[in-house]
C-alpha cells in the first residue's frame, strides 16, 4: 500500500471561502474524477485511503469537503450552507479541476446526498462533465425513505424482536414531509434499526477503525462529524422536497450507476426504475454484491474494479 506521496492536500479559496480539496493522483493523461460526498455534511475524505491507495488505479481522483463538511467546515464556522450554493461551489471547483488538470471536462462521481448535486450538475453543465458516476443514488429521499421504513417494519416483525417494536412505536409517524430536529432524531433512530438489519450504513467499531487510521484524521476532525446536520439543516430541508424525476432524464453525458445490490437506505431498486428512464449517449449499472449503501467500503474490490472500467471507457 502507497503512503503519503500518493495524495495531496490543498486549500483553494472558490466562491468567497477556503476548500478543503484532497487528490490521488496518477498519469496526467487519465481522467479525472471529482468525488462528491453524502450527508448532508459528512465529508469521506477521512476514508479515501482506503479505496484509492492501490497499484492500478488508471483514473485521478479529488475528494473535496464540501461548506459546512469536515476541513472546509472548520475554516469557515459560520458558514449555514444551502443546496443553491453548494452548486454553485461545485461549479466553481470542476473549473478550478479543469484548469489545474489541463482537462476539457471532469468526472463527476456522486455518492448519496452527493449524487443530488452530480446529477444536478450533469443535467445543467454537460459541457463541464465527462460523465456521471452514481454510487448509493437518490431520486426522491421521501420515496426513498418510505420503501426503507416498510422493509425495517417487516424485518423487525418477522424477527419478533420486542425492543424494536417498541422503538418502532416511539418512532411513530415516519416519513414525514418537513425536516426539523425531531425528525433528525426519528431519522437517526431508524437508521439505527436499518444498520441493524443489515438495511442501511452503520457507524460501527469497523468504520470508526478506519476514520482513527486515516493519513489526514486528527482531533479536530471529529468536530465535523458531530455538527454537520445542524450546520445543514437548510440543505436538509431541501433533500425532503428533492425529486430527481422533476430535473429530467435526459443526459447529454455517459452515466454510470455504482449501486450495492443490499442498498436499502437509497433503495436499489428505486434507482434503478430511474436508470432505466434514462437517455443517454452511453449508459451502465454495475451492482456490487454484498454491498449496501457504501459499496465503496462494504466490498472495495469490486467497487474499485467498477470505477476502473469506467475509468477505461473515458
Amino acid at each position: 500500500m502507497k503512503k503519503e506521496a500518493d495524495f495531496k492536500e490543498e486549500y483553494v479559496t472558490l466562491s468567497g471561502i477556503e476548500h478543503y480539496l484532497l487528490h490521488y493522483q496518477t498519469k496526467p493523461e487519465n481522467p479525472v474524477l471529482l468525488f462528491i460526498h453524502g450527508g448532508p455534511g459528512q465529508s469521506e475524505s477521512m476514508m479515501a485511503y482506503v479505496v484509492e491507495e492501490y497499484e492500478k488505479r488508471n483514473y485521478n481522483i479529488v475528494y473535496y469537503d464540501q461548506r459546512g463538511a469536515g476541513k472546509t467546515y472548520l475554516r469557515n464556522k459560520k458558514e449555514k450552507p444551502d443546496t443553491e450554493i453548494l452548486k454553485k461551489d461545485l461549479l466553481e471547483i470542476v473549473l478550478y479541476l479543469k484548469k489545474v488538470y489541463q482537462k476539457e471536462k471532469i468526472g463527476i462521481l456522486g455518492h448519496s446526498w452527493g449524487s443530488v448535486l452530480g446529477s444536478m450538475f450533469a443535467l445543467e453543465h454537460p459541457e463541464h462533465t465527462l460523465c456521471y458516476i452514481g454510487c448509493g443514488q437518490v431520486v426522491n429521499l421521501m420515496e426513498n425513505e418510505r420503501v426503507g421504513y416498510l422493509k425495517l417494519k417487516n424485518a423487525i416483525e418477522k424477527s419478533g424482536n420486542k425492543k424494536d417494536q417498541k422503538m418502532l412505536l416511539k418512532i411513530g409517524e415516519y416519513p414525514v414531509d418537513y425536516f426539523d430536529m425531531q425528525v433528525y432524531k426519528k431519522m437517526g433512530m431508524v437508521r439505527k434499526l436499518q444498520g441493524k438489519y443489515d438495511l442501511a450504513m452503520s457507524v460501527d467499531k469497523g468504520m470508526i477503525k478506519i476514520l482513527m487510521k486515516s493519513p489526514i484524521m486528527g482531533m479536530r476532525d471529529i468536530l465535523p462529524f458531530l455538527t454537520g446536520i445542524m450546520v445543514n439543516m437548510q440543505v436538509m430541508s431541501d433533500l425532503m422536497a428533492f425529486d430527481l424525476r422533476q430535473k429530467g432524464v435526459d443526459y447529454q453525458v455517459p452515466v454510470y450507476y455504482v449501486l450495492g445490490e443490499k442498498d436499502q437506505q437509497t433503495p436499489v431498486e428505486l434507482g434503478r426504475k430511474y436508470f432505466d428512464e434514462i437517455k443517454a449517449p452511453v449508459k451502465d449499472m454495475y451492482l456490487i454484491k454484498n454491498a449496501g449503501h457504501c459499496p465503496m467500503l462494504d466490498n472495495t474490490a469490486d467497487y474499485r474494479n467498477a470505477i476502473c472500467e469506467i475509468a477505461k471507457k473515458l
